[in-house]
């Protein structure tokens, strides 16, 4: 789940013991499965309501809480167990009666409580007649994901994970890196320190040490970078209303590669199975 940058600094980093990891292993488990039992259901005449629904009962009947129901303020609480964005919807949309068409793009995140331990986890999926130029940036974003959490290394910085995204999308393949959400640490709680920024300059920002567990978040636009919040309190749009995506892995730091603590697998194999769903891999 997209966090707004607070712009505060000293807070306190929690990390993690091994056995408190295999516990996140084990929420981001059922969010990598939920998020494939979600792709098993999308299709054109779906609503957004009625994946939300199924992915309640499907997280309570494993005995786990969604994360993001009653999330936020008490005078505006998130109403949705899923955030289901679509199209220029960047983050945080909420679920409603609104049918999928074969043309649309939507980005899934889900969250769990599952013992004491929170998952984190999101993909964008691509209906049956999704354009070229919008499955571009679906697999570069979904690239990005990748060359983020090759940085997540004990012994880097918050930074170099941020110039990896923003390079790849920005300069590279020149689209909207979005500044104003961030990717975030995660365990207890489901936004934690430290703020993991798509943007940022590399040997820069918090280190990173073995233990940490942090939801690595590419947040692309098609066209510019900035976006603004809807009336509601939560549904962030992209400025100039073109496509954007979203993919979000929870990843612990270690010594020499991270470990990546949700997967993706559900997902690829639902969609392999759905023909109402295009294929995506990520760019190299």
């Amino acid at each position: 789940m997209g966090l707004f940058g607070s712009g505060k600094e000293g807070k306190r980093v929690f990390y993690k013991t091994k056995e408190e990891i295999e516990l996140m292993r084990n929420a981001n488990l059922l969010v990598s499965k939920t998020l494939g039992y979600v792709g098993t259901l999308l299709k054109p005449g779906v609503t957004g309501k009625q994946l939300d629904q199924a992915a309640e009962e499907f997280i309570r009947d494993h005995k786990a809480r969604p994360a993001f129901k009653g999330y936020g303020s008490p005078h505006n609480p998130f109403p949705g167990s899923l955030c289901i964005s679509y199209n220029d919807i960047v983050v945080h949309g909420i679920p409603a009666n609104r049918e999928f068409g074969e043309k649309d793009i939507a980005s899934v995140d889900c969250g769990v409580e599952l013992e004491g331990f929170y998952g984190d986890a999101a993909f964008t999926f691509a209906l049956a007649d999704v354009d070229d130029a919008t499955m571009e940036l679906l697999r570069v974003t979904y690239g990005s994901l990748y060359k983020g959490i090759e940085q997540a290394v004990h012994g880097k910085r918050v930074g170099d994970i941020s110039f990896a995204i923003q390079d790849y999308c920005e300069r590279q393949h020149k689209y909207g890196v979005v500044r104003d959400l961030v990717g975030h640490g995660v365990g207890r709680s489901l936004h934690e320190e430290p703020e993991v920024p798509n943007f940022g300059r590399r040997g820069k920002g918090p280190v990173l040490m073995e233990g940490l567990v942090i939801a690595i978040e590419p947040m692309i636009n098609m066209g510019v970078k900035e976006v603004y919040q809807d009336t509601d309190g939560w549904t962030i749009h992209t400025r100039d209303r073109k496509p954007s995506a979203h993919y979000e892995h929870s990843v612990a730091v270690r010594k020499g590669k991270a470990d990546i603590l949700s997967t993706h697998e559900f997902i690829l194999d639902a969609i392999k199975n759905n023909n109402s769903l295009r294929e995506i891999s990520p760019k190299s």
